[in-house]
């Protein structure tokens, strides 16, 4: 099993829309996949689930449940019924009664499962934040705290043989985003061809090399044999530009302004090579066209943009939209797997 953080410091650049795709896609591969959601704001889990599905899954009542023929209809809404998301699973720890709780994965169609997300996720980032510092000493408490995602993951990918992990985290560097990608093998960047994302790229690559030092040097010889930690090993996969939608305020030239700098960048910061060429681009995974007008119909079909049809509303020109969408997105997983098989070696 290998597991990739979807991450960029800079927000709205895809992420998630990207995760969503990616996931479906490597299933299409023939990949058992395992998709986790340990961004709080829980967007992947709102692609993946419906409105019934959510409700259920995070036991909130509301006027739907109490329609007259909600019981009936309940039936139809199977995939969540009895399953809790990460919250659930940390909550022991975040309350001081005990260790992870695990969680089974929600499956979403043949070879695709999910670990939900829950915005009460976001409670757990102080505790995760005073752990950091009480793990330089051994403190089992702590390291059960910092390695809670981890261990999540790790039984959930071994509950239904996973092959693939695609774990979608949050826009910023805080303590749930730092336990959370201590858990990844590599890292996959989406990127807008724009100073915020090139900011994002100075600001991630040495944060991401400090913690994974820290972790290795400070916290992972102290833990003990009982306790499954990760290594951290975090290892820069690559790219994917997400191109925008051009405007008439934002010409041609100012996107290309950026994207020229984006491999220079990367090199330098994330992979801290000092000398890295400017026209590298080795590490540029792919290109993705924008497919802004594909999403309204996606999200009302609840399926992948290149499984759109007709019935979907997809037609004429649109529909062969959905090809170059399907093929553009057959490539970047076919690729990712590529550049995920020759990395095997090197952990």
């Amino acid at each position: 099993m290998i597991s990739v953080a979807l991450f960029n410091n800079k927000g709205g650049v895809g992420k998630t829309t990207l995760t969503y795709h990616l996931a479906h896609m490597l299933q299409r591969l023939g990949k058992r996949v395992l998709a986790v959601d340990l961004d709080p704001q829980s967007n992947l889990t709102a692609a993946i689930l419906d409105e019934a599905e959510l409700e259920i899954l995070w036991g909130q009542d509301s006027e739907l449940f109490a329609q007259d023929g909600y019981a009936a209809q309940q039936a139809l809404f199977t995939r969540t019924d009895g399953h809790r998301t990460i919250a659930d699973a940390v909550r022991p720890i975040l309350e001081g009664t005990g260790d992870i709780d695990p969680v089974s994965p929600v499956p979403v169609i043949d070879g695709l499962w999910l670990l939900p997300g829950n915005l009460e996720l976001s409670k757990f980032e102080d505790k995760l934040s005073a752990s950091w510092l009480s793990g330089y000493g051994g403190d089992l408490a702590a390291v059960r705290t910092t390695t809670a995602f981890h261990r999540i993951i790790e039984r959930a990918a071994r509950a239904v043989d996973a092959d693939l992990v695609l774990i979608d985290v949050g826009p910023n560097l805080g303590a749930i985003n730092r336990a959370a990608l201590l858990a990844a093998d590599t890292v996959l960047m989406p990127m807008a061809a724009d100073l915020f994302s090139l900011k994002g790229l100075l600001n991630l690559g040495p944060t991401l090399r400090d913690w994974r030092s820290t972790w290795r040097e400070l916290v992972l010889p102290k833990i003990p044999a009982s306790i499954s930690a990760p290594n951290a090993a975090m290892e820069p996969l690559g790219y994917v530009i997400m191109q925008p939608e051009m405007r008439l305020d934002r010409p041609v030239r100012a996107y290309e302004r950026w994207l020229t700098r984006i491999p220079w960048v990367y090199g330098t910061a994330v992979l801290g090579r000092e000398n890295w060429p400017s026209d590298d681009r080795s590490y540029e995974i792919a290109t993705l066209r924008n497919y802004r007008s594909l999403m309204p119909l996606a999200h009302d079909a609840r399926k992948p943009m290149f499984d759109l049809r007709a019935a979907d509303g997809a037609l004429g020109s649109t529909q062969k939209y959905v090809q170059t969408c399907y093929q553009e997105f057959r490539q970047l997983a076919e690729a990712i797997v590529k550049r995920l098989d020759a990395s095997k070696p090197a952990r």
